[in-house]
């Protein structure tokens, strides 16, 4: 599968955090063309490897899940209460389209009430997800027969295409790390290498604790690389906080990231002649390198991040180039530890 229809297809797909079994077979099909197992665990992470010679083990990971919404209460009316799951902007949410995941699918829309009728008191007051509704049309003795309290609500939103390679869609992030993932193995499938490569599409990053842990405790890699998303570049925002789109990935520094793997990754960016960004990360990363870096005995970790504007509204946007330029520089790391032994490329 093409790396842009797998983008399109994931970006559109319900996958809140929690509840993506609905397109975990989906990435594992798409995974099954260039790797020699692919397998899904307890939580749902679909976990696939790509055999080298034996000597070494690399894990490569990115997240899959999506923030969203859940029912919380239908009143007497028929308008459905919700709360967000994940960090939901909900600044963005009056006047969207969502579909309401119940016994069958139901359309909706977020209402609030309208400007003329608003006090002047509140009219720039933010409005938080509990103050919202979601009117579906039905009565609320029709629709307690199709949905209930704790079934999920996404956005309705196509994914779309800007100029110059961008695209925008909901839940951008996650679809972007998987992403990368399959642009990475695309490369590799046509190389021979030393490494035993395994890739994790990791469930429930939204809830707190991404269940990839469970999957950095089962394969025990010697290198780990978490793919991740910072904020990029707009005029409102201070550039010291941002990377740039169109500019390459950005190889994240500081302490969660293990020194020779992050200058492993920058001479891998040299040797191929791709551009790359730095971003630095003092204290967590936000990723799930916190946690795999501090799995079993430890394991030497990296991070590599994706420009996303607009995070967490419905219109992530991200540029395709960047995803091929990540894809291109996992190749070429990997393919630089046929030459050298993995203690003496770890060592300090």
């Amino acid at each position: 599968m093409e790396v842009k229809e797998f983008l399109s297809k994931l970006c559109e797909a319900p996958r809140i955090c929690g509840y993506e079994s609905d397109c975990v077979k989906f990435i594992a099909s798409a995974f099954s063309e260039y790797l020699d197992n692919v397998k899904t665990d307890t939580f749902g992470n679909v976990i696939g490897v790509k055999k080298g010679r034996g000597k070494g083990t690399l894990m490569l990971t990115g997240r899959i899940d999506e923030i969203g919404m859940m029912v919380t209460n239908i009143d007497g009316r028929g308008f459905i209460r919700f709360t967000a799951i994940g960090g939901f902007d909900a600044r963005v949410l009056p006047a969207q389209e969502v579909i309401i995941h119940g016994r069958e699918k139901l359309y909706g829309v977020i209402g609030v009430k309208p400007p003329h009728l608003t006090p002047p008191g509140e009219k720039n007051n933010a409005y938080k997800a509990e103050d919202l509704f979601i009117d579906t049309g039905f009565s609320r003795e029709k629709l307690v027969e199709l949905c209930g309290i704790g079934d999920i609500i996404t956005l309705r939103s196509n994914i779309f295409e800007l100029k110059n390679g961008r695209f925008s869609g909901k839940s951008m992030a996650g679809a972007a790390s998987a992403a990368v993932l399959l642009s990475a193995m695309r490369y590799l499938s046509q190389n021979s290498h030393d490494l035993d490569v395994y890739y994790v599409a990791a469930t429930q990053a939204k809830a707190g604790i991404c269940r990839v842990i469970n999957s950095a405790y089962g394969i025990e890699p010697d290198i780990a690389i978490a793919f991740g998303a910072s904020f990029g570049k707009t005029p409102e925002l201070d550039e010291i906080k941002t990377i740039e789109m169109g500019k390459g990935p950005a190889i994240a520094i500081g302490p969660v990231i293990h020194p020779r793997v992050y200058e492993s990754l920058i001479k891998s960016a040299l040797n191929i002649n791709i551009t790359y960004q730095i971003k630095v990360l003092p204290i967590s990363t936000g990723t799930d390198a916190d946690n795999i870096q501090i799995s079993g005995t430890g394991i030497a970790t990296g991070v590599i991040l994706t420009p996303l504007k607009y995070m967490h509204t419905s219109v992530e946007t991200a540029e395709f180039e960047d995803i091929d330029q990540t894809g291109r520089l996992i190749n070429e790391f990997i393919n630089a530890f046929n030459d050298i032994e993995m203690e003496a490329a770890l060592c300090l």
